[in-house]
């Protein structure tokens, strides 16, 4: 007889555990279905995001910051440092040991709401009298499980270049890109978006000669118009090749490493050699084999689930969160869905302002924002006021020798709510959060102004921000 549930996610990546994780505190009998194995074949938890994803990606970039400070900025601050060197297969190790670490954390928490973790691949085997069924197969014998609700947290994979084997040596994806055992002394990386960016950022810091090729014709397009300008010229002088409105061409194996054919913006054909190769142009849901015609359900023409603004799908009983559905394929995102689900399927009335999701991109130094661009406030003729302040006369950033960057924030020009914040900082993805709560409880600028705010620390910056869009910022 089939096991019983009143919750099964499918997933357990950062959206698929939490909704666990919650759905297990409201009381319901949870199980949830992972069958991520790892390079040495064991089993984990946390999925993309914590195996091979953000946390690993973020051990490095702090790994690699550390050699470019001892090696280049120590003598700053009057230390002298001599025959610093990279061992690599200590920094990868050490970014192992804390993704084993964060893993195991999820199995004690699983452990601790008593959830059950099903180990394998879970599909949907068809719905009957209330209960959604759930096929987990581990290649081998399948296990049936039910559910009156079903989560689809399944989260993304990257996307690959049509006719380009990634193999994961040679030519990588986010997953071959961090667990390299040299540095390569010619990296090229196709895509100069969040991931190509900070992973070109990692091994340019450690010596790689990094070349970043980019089809789009604008650098950060996403980002704020001053934010993308600051950037460009922080990261060229840090020493990346990025090169804007490419047409990728041929890829194949050279006698060393690996070429690189393509057109640039005017045409005119280049050929690049290179020790290895980063992919990095975006990601697509992984909604495959999941059964989804089981249960009457079926994915758009660009791979994922349809759902309403609470995550509910056509099919009463299964929801569908994270990078399977629409909206930015951001890990916190899919947490607070996650949160938002457990909480519906009890009873209760949740909601999610998805104008209040920040983006973060962990160069150094960092960039951050929510809300509003200013072409986005443009092409709305929405009436707004700006004001901007730099880091380059910040006490704090002077002090520890950080000051690229500014806070830019956007207010309306009538009421002075807060309609979007730009930082460009060392500490972006800590300093937006204040911005985030004033948006939540839809603070004006004023409100920010009037708030007492440490001295020094950075984040008087996005206080003198707030000033400056009433042009009255008081230390500059």
């Amino acid at each position: 007889m089939a096991q019983r549930y009143d919750v099964i996610v499918i997933g357990a990546g950062p959206a698929g555990y939490i909704a666990a994780i919650r759905a297990a505190q409201l009381g319901f009998k949870v199980a949830c279905v992972e069958k991520w194995r790892n390079p040495d074949g064991k089993m984990a938890l946390g999925g993309t995001c914590l195996n091979v994803g953000c946390i690993p990606s973020k051990a490095l970039l702090a790994s690699s910051e550390q050699f470019e400070n001892a090696s280049r900025h120590l003598h700053e601050h009057g230390i002298v440092a001599k025959g610093v060197a990279v061992d690599v297969a200590k920094m990868v190790a050490r970014k192992d040991a804390i993704v084993q670490k964060m893993a195991k954390g999820i199995e004690f928490l699983f452990r601790k709401n008593k959830i059950d973790w099903l180990k394998g691949h879970g599909r949907f085997a068809g719905s009957a009298d209330g209960f959604h069924r759930i096929e987990v197969s581990d290649g081998g014998e399948v296990d049936l499980n039910e559910a009156r609700n079903v989560i689809l947290a399944t989260g993304s994979k990257a996307r690959h270049l049509e006719g380009v084997t990634v193999d994961n040596a040679l030519v990588c994806d986010n997953e071959g890109a961090l667990a390299f055992d040299s540095v390569p002394k010619r990296l090229g990386v196709i895509g100069a978006g969040v991931i190509g960016l900070e992973l070109g950022s990692v091994w340019r810091r450690l010596g790689s000669q990094v070349t970043i090729l980019e089809a789009m014709p604008e650098f950060l397009a996403a980002c704020d118009e001053s934010v993308s300008k600051a950037c460009w010229t922080i990261f060229t002088e840090q020493g990346l090749d990025i090169r804007m409105g490419v047409a990728i061409g041929r890829i194949k194996p050279a006698k060393k490493g690996v070429a690189v054919e393509y057109k640039d913006a005017d045409g005119k054909a280049h050929k690049l050699a290179f020790d290895r190769l980063i992919v990095s142009v975006g990601r697509v849901p992984n909604t495959d084999d999941l059964g989804l015609e089981k249960v009457g359900l079926s994915i758009d023409a660009r791979g994922f689930i349809e759902v309403d603004d609470l995550c509910r799908t056509g099919v009463p009983g299964i929801f569908a969160i994270g990078d399977v559905v629409r909206g930015p394929m951001l890990a916190h995102k899919g947490e607070d869905e996650g949160v938002m689900v457990a909480e519906l399927i009890a009873g209760q009335k949740p909601h999610i302002d998805y104008n209040t999701i920040p983006w973060v991109i962990y160069t150094a130094p960092e960039i951050a924002w929510v809300g509003k661009t200013e072409g986005q406030l443009k092409a709305e003729k929405r009436a707004y006021r700006a004001g901007q302040f730099p880091f380059a006369v910040n006490g704090r950033a002077l002090g520890t020798g950080e000051t690229d960057g500014f806070v830019k924030m956007l207010v309306d020009s009538q009421t002075d709510e807060i309609l979007g914040v730009h930082i460009v900082a060392s500490s972006a993805s800590d300093l937006v959060t204040e911005a985030v709560v004033a948006m939540e409880f839809k603070a004006s600028a004023e409100d920010i102004a009037r708030v007492c705010h440490p001295h020094p620390s950075l984040s008087e910056v996005v206080r003198e921000a707030a000033l400056a869009t009433a042009k009255r910022a008081l230390n500059m």
